[in-house]
């Protein structure tokens, strides 16, 4: 089992990792995130790649450092990339997270995620409360994409689909958690409310976790890592956009300013975090 005495510092060396290493992170993602979730990566150091078509998925995922599936626009081509680039990663040996956007709102949403459970394999899951509760068995439904219920809700319901999947679960919320098989358990309380008004904030923490994962063999750190870079982040944004008398649309250029230009001191001074073994 891995150490879990994961420092600031140890996080902070995975953000160096990113942006000193550039790696090429592909995202089978959806429609309404593409754009944002591309200059997110670019804002942290990585390297965005969206490429969907059944055709090329394979061979793109090859030659990528993490494969990130995203489940918020469906369409059954998509569903048939997903799987065979899942198949790729999975034949390269990198890492694959998937974001099941919206689980639990309807049938054929849920019959997907179920399949992308066995066919994809992820290594790490990150959804809201109310979507990792679905995926867990808890009945729980969704409103739209959103989630009912906070993160603390949740908890239970991470530990054990941690355990299924042999891996990282991330719970997103007013308090973000990351577990694993191993039952070690991450809380991270950075973050602003005004993140949850802006659309792709939860399908970027996802983009990024995939390019933590790339440079850090040990997923739930990477998780961490990359939950605690967006919180840190948003946080950041938020008190200089309201600084200014200033609303949502500028924090989603103000967050992007924060992902590319924080701080070793930015991160060490105001990470919130505690760790479980």
């Amino acid at each position: 089992m891995t150490s879990t005495k994961t420092t600031a510092e140890d996080l902070w060396n995975d953000v160096i990792r990113v942006r000193e290493k550039t790696p090429l992170v592909h995202n089978i993602t959806n429609l309404v995130v593409m754009s944002y979730n591309a200059n997110v990566l670019l804002a942290l150091g990585a390297a965005p790649v969206m490429a969907h078509a059944r055709e090329e998925v394979a061979e793109m995922t090859a030659i990528a450092s993490a494969l990130v599936i995203n489940i918020g626009t469906l369409q059954s081509e998509w569903v048939d990339a997903m799987k065979l680039a899942a198949h790729s990663a999975h034949s390269h040996q990198i890492p694959v997270v998937l974001d099941p956007v919206g689980a639990g709102a309807t049938s054929y949403r849920n019959r997907i995620v179920e399949e992308l459970l066995t066919d994809a394999r992820p290594d790490i899951i990150r959804g809201n409360a109310s979507e990792i509760m679905s995926i867990a068995g808890a009945s729980e439904a969704t409103k739209g994409v959103e989630s009912t219920r906070s993160s603390d809700n949740a908890v239970n319901a991470a530990r054990k689909l941690a355990i299924g999947i042999n891996g990282t679960v991330c719970v997103s919320g007013e308090t973000d958690y990351v577990f694993d098989e191993a039952g070690r358990k991450a809380s991270l309380k950075n973050g602003h409310v005004w993140m949850t008004r802006i659309t792709g904030t939860g399908c970027s923490a996802s983009a990024m976790i995939g390019a933590f994962s790339a440079v850090q063999p040990d997923h739930w750190r990477a998780t961490a890592a990359a939950m605690a870079y967006m919180g840190i982040a948003g946080e950041m944004a938020a008190e200089l956009v309201i600084s200014k008398g200033l609303g949502i649309g500028s924090m989603q250029i103000a967050l992007l300013d924060r992902l590319q230009l924080m701080t070793k001191d930015d991160f060490l001074t105001r990470l919130k975090m505690s760790v479980d073994s």
